[in-house]
């Protein structure tokens, strides 16, 4: 399991967010949305720091990551989280 977030998605969480060198960004299951990974269940995301990390990456200085409990949302793949400039947002998929 791995996880990639695009430079376009990197760029995205800077000038969105604000986000620096030394930030965390949380990628959390919630129960509902429209999603392409899981039926009933969309993503998250949240800048705060890890409890548990299960997987990361560190992108530009900033750590994106999912808490342990919730990789079952994966299905043992990997992430990919990328940015749609037609919708202005990001976009997750599994790999």
């Amino acid at each position: 399991m791995n996880m990639t977030i695009t430079k376009a998605a990197v760029a995205w969480f800077r000038e969105e967010w604000g986000c620096k060198e030394g930030d965390s960004i949380r990628f959390f299951v919630r129960y509902g949305g429209v999603s392409t990974v899981q039926d009933s269940f969309s993503m998250g995301i949240a800048k705060e720091l890890p409890n548990e990390i299960g997987i990361s990456t560190v992108e530009d200085g900033i750590t994106f990551y999912m808490e342990k409990d919730e990789l079952w949302y994966m299905n043992g793949k990997g992430l990919i989280v990328d940015y749609r400039p037609e919708t202005d947002e990001v976009d997750f998929k599994l790999d």
